[in-house]
């Protein structure tokens, strides 16, 4: 929760609450297809959804950002430690993979800022030369993201209501939801 918080009220404050809310509910339609027999609830889904859409922030406005690489160490190893401790067994990790895919594509879509040196047209003379808002790479990403997300939730969504189960195209997926040890066994 504590991670949700510090995380949620950067993002909140920079973004806004509505542009904030759609990462935020990401990760049910993974967890739906590889989890079919249990009840999955908890916030660490809309924890991962933020991450993701901060590390595609990040990634997406890395021009206006002082020290990227402390910044980009950072959320790497937040992410890692967060994936790490979800390797214990009856964690929902297909809700945190599913919440932080969508939530990296949603940021290259909802969390654009315009790059250092756009002017507003309404500032300039009327025989000044306009620079984009946004960078090319920038359109690029979020062209890309569109296409994935599109093309993941109509797959996804197709797959759920036809009654697919996930494990049946994925043979070692089990292992990203429960890593068999000594001390436990990871069981159905």
């Amino acid at each position: 929760m504590l991670s949700l918080i510090f995380i949620g009220i950067r993002l909140e404050q920079q973004f806004g609450f509505s542009t904030l809310s759609v990462p935020f509910c990401s990760g049910s339609v993974l967890s739906s297809l590889f989890i079919q027999r249990s009840i999955s609830v908890g916030a660490s889904g809309a924890l991962f959804g933020l991450l993701g859409a901060m590390l595609s922030e990040l990634l997406t406005n890395w021009t206006i950002y002082t020290n990227k690489a402390a910044a980009l160490i950072t959320l790497t190893v937040i992410i890692v430690i967060n994936l790490a401790v979800r390797i214990l067994p009856h964690v929902d990790n297909f809700a945190h993979i599913g919440g932080f895919l969508t939530g990296f594509l949603l940021g290259f879509v909802l969390l654009l800022r315009p790059q250092f040196g756009w002017v507003g047209r309404k500032h300039l003379p009327a025989s000044a030369r306009v620079t984009s808002k946004h960078k090319a790479y920038q359109y690029l990403f979020l062209v890309i993201a569109m296409v994935l997300l599109i093309v993941g939730f109509i797959v996804g969504l197709v797959m759920l209501f036809r009654g697919e189960n996930g494990h049946d195209h994925c043979s070692w997926c089990h292992y990203l939801s429960c890593v068999p040890t000594s001390k436990w066994h990871c069981g159905n």
